[in-house]
């Protein structure tokens, strides 16, 4: 049934004339006439509008009965006016650099095209660029894959689910420590979060300077504000100045690091453990404003508006595909799935699969299923091994975190093994930096060469450098799920006061951690 359609049923059903209808939505009676008569469509605010008037899904207003979008919101929509309205940084054309470099690590053959890759993206902004760049992205996308390229990488769970390893941990879950447990983890998750949040996109040749003038290396504490002096300011490139230094803040400081775990437990609330990918999306178009959304995660948001439906919303003209965005959003599916890493990782990939494909995705679902193993097992190693256990073995990302398990139990030195990291992915250029697998690598030996300190893991995770707060914030998390509250020092706790700011619509501006840890324990006994 076409969209028309179901608006005008519906509306005749509740026994309602158009002009009764236009005054409930606030709209004039014209414009829900265009609707009606297949002239115009409507937004997408409009359509939750309708949708939750009617007291129906979003998803029976725009898909068919095959599940298919309805006629009139076919691709290639025009978005409105707000969201033409793009920064540079927003333009697929901006990303090429990024996108040859994705497209060469997965294997596609594009490399006679290097030359005209650079070439372009150095090209001025403008409706030209942006039109060379559409003719580079359908290059890319209908390149095959060279002959004797090494990992096979579905995107697909099912596809997923085959190329898995049985090497499930030993767990059990004590439900007297649940609760200090789900303590721990979102509290270790707020505090790496906050420790790396001032350093973020600084990169660790800076960084190790700037630690080491401020007696803080090995990082041990949060950088204060009375650690950056005039010289330090005068020095580094990056800005420093309007930073959330741990003694200037009343709380929590809102962050997408933790904004994505706040969201999920609305989300949840909502759409419960059964939620599609699609309920992700419409989450994000309802608790977040679009400024709110990075990367990949703004590239999917905007496909959305648009009429795309996932995963398509990962594909089109998405070069940020494999970086960290879905694996910072897993955490709280390993929250609500304690002992349970299949069913975390499942979660993980509904959410990862909207924005993310290949290893962009397997990073949300080996972080979320080492926290549902952190709950249950005795020791770091066993919470890697079920991180791994959800993740194809034939992947660049379960090479890369093998080869740092490996290395550290053939007893290479802390040292060597972020030396390796650093030799294997190059934090100076935009791609390297924000990729889902340098960053997961990093995770891992931050996990492993902490041997279960929660300070001296955190501080390992920031100061390796790449995605400081994003790693800070999810060895911080699995650390507090693994050791509880308890092992976390007042120090990482104290200047957060029991508050944290989020972006998310319906959680508030400033929200008690406390509320956020008892709504996940609730979800946890449904």
């Amino acid at each position: 049934m076409e969209l028309k359609n179901k608006i005008s049923k519906l509306r005749i059903a509740a026994n309602l004339s158009q002009k009764d209808l236009a005054q409930k939505l606030g709209i004039s009676q014209q414009a829900l006439n265009k609707w009606e008569n297949g002239n115009a469509i409507p937004d997408l605010e409009h359509l939750i509008q309708i949708a939750k008037y009617f007291g129906v899904t979003l998803d029976s207003l725009v898909f068919d009965s095959n599940n298919r979008i309805v006629e009139e919101m076919v691709h290639n929509k025009p978005l409105s006016p707000e969201y033409e309205q793009n920064n540079i940084w927003e333009l697929y054309s901006a990303g090429l650099e990024a996108e040859y470099q994705q497209s060469i690590d997965e294997g596609k053959d594009i490399l006679d095209y290097e030359n005209l890759f650079k070439t372009v993206s150095k090209m001025p902004s403008d409706g030209k660029k942006n039109e060379i760049a559409d003719i580079l992205f359908n290059i890319q996308y209908h390149a095959p894959v060279i002959a004797g390229y090494p990992y096979e990488e579905p995107s697909d769970l099912s596809e997923i689910r085959r190329l898995l390893k049985e090497n499930m941990p030993e767990m059990k879950l004590d439900r007297s420590e649940l609760a200090g447990k789900i303590e721990g983890a979102w509290m270790g998750r707020i505090a790496g979060c906050l420790l790396g949040k001032p350093i973020e996109g600084i990169r660790s040749d800076e960084l190790n300077v700037l630690l080491k003038k401020s007696n803080n290396a090995p990082m041990y504490r949060y950088i204060l504000s009375t650690d950056v002096t005039q010289e330090m300011l005068d020095t580094f490139h990056f800005n420093l100045r309007d930073r959330c230094f741990a003694d200037k803040v009343a709380c929590a400081p809102a962050d997408d690091d933790t904004n994505y775990t706040a969201m999920a437990v609305w989300m949840i609330e909502h759409f419960g453990k059964d939620f599609t990918p699609n309920d992700v999306l419409q989450t994000w178009v309802c608790q977040q404003g679009k400024d709110a959304y990075c990367t990949a995660e703004r590239v999917a948001y905007k496909n959305y508006i648009a009429g795309y439906r996932a995963p398509q919303t990962a594909i089109y003209k998405n070069a940020y595909r494999e970086w960290i965005g879905a694996q910072i959003r897993a955490d709280y599916y390993g929250y609500i799935n304690p002992c349970n890493p299949i069913l975390a990782a499942d979660m993980a990939w509904r959410d990862a699969s909207i924005s993310h494909v290949k290893n962009g995705i397997y990073g949300a679902m080996y972080v979320a299923a080492m926290l549902a193993c952190a709950a249950g097992v005795k020791n770091i190693e066993d919470i890697i091994e079920g991180g791994l256990s959800q993740v194809p073995y034939t992947s660049r990302l379960y090479e890369s975190v093998s080869e740092i398990l490996s290395r550290y139990r053939e007893g290479v030195s802390q040292k060597k093994c972020v030396q390796y990291i650093h030799s294997k992915y190059d934090e100076n250029t935009e791609y390297g930096w924000c990729h889902t697998i340098p960053n997961a690598m990093i995770v891992t030996a931050a996990l492993l060469y902490g041997k279960g300190d929660f300070g001296k893991s955190i501080g390992m995770a920031v100061e390796t450098g790449f995605d400081t707060d994003c790693n800070g914030a999810t060895v911080g998390s699995i650390l507090g799920m693994w050791g509880g509250i308890h092992i976390i020092g007042k120090e990482w706790t104290d200047p957060l006061n029991g508050e944290l700011e989020t972006m998310v619509f319906d959680i508030g501006r400033k929200h008690k951690i406390k509320d956020l840890i008892e709504r996940t324990l609730a979800q946890i006994d449904e």
